[in-house]
């Protein structure tokens, strides 16, 4: 229907009018519950039966079965200069170029999947983790971020997936942090004593 200009238009009747306005107001109340309804899902702590909190012999064991890695056996295992720490450095297949598994006191605490750019990009991963996940807590050119009290989750350019363990890395940074701490008071000593 075309309006021409200065034509008197009758009002809506007041029936027609409640209904509307009770209809917007349904769909206004419907659309949070649909909202909530497609809520995150969890964050993920494991990755092809390998999950973060695991001992190593378990570790090896998952890597053993998993078509997408390349265990060779202790050769694969390298021991790091921080005490109790060790490392999994394993070949992958597929979609999977390498994969990292940092353990400490025995148990993995970050893992690291160098993926393929070859069979996968960065975009498909990307869009498969904000449908699974919601939007990254953290986005910037380097790294999409998604992270919880026990689990943070990178997607890192050019294309890595890394899974680390979040209480284990607040008890390493505070340790990390007290030591630099210590290391100031013993300069602010020795410089005292000038």
């Amino acid at each position: 229907m075309i309006v021409e200009p200065g034509t008197n238009l009758r009002p809506l009747p007041a029936w027609i009018l409640a209904a509307a306005l009770a209809a917007i107001a349904l769909l206004s109340v419907a659309l949070p519950a649909d909202a909530q309804a497609k809520k995150a899902a969890a964050l993920p702590r494991a990755f092809r039966g390998v999950e973060l909190g695991m001992d190593r012999d378990s570790v090896i064991a998952a890597l053993k079965k998993e078509s997408l890695f390349l265990y060779r056996g202790p050769e694969d295992v390298s021991l790091l200069p921080s005490p109790n720490q060790s490392l999994i450095d394993v070949a992958g297949t597929s979609f999977v170029k390498h994969g990292y598994f940092q353990f400490l006191d025995n148990k993995l605490w970050v893992m690291i999947l160098v993926l393929n750019p070859d069979k996968i990009d960065h975009y498909s991963v990307y869009t498969d983790l904000v449908a699974k996940y919601g939007e990254p807590n953290s986005l910037d050119p380097k790294e999409s971020r998604w992270e919880d009290s026990s689990v943070r989750m990178a997607l890192e350019r050019p294309l890595t997936l890394r899974y680390m363990d979040m209480p284990v890395y607040s008890k390493l940074r505070e340790g990390s942090e007290a030591q630099a701490s210590a290391v100031e008071i013993d300069r602010q000593s020795f410089l005292g004593g000038l």
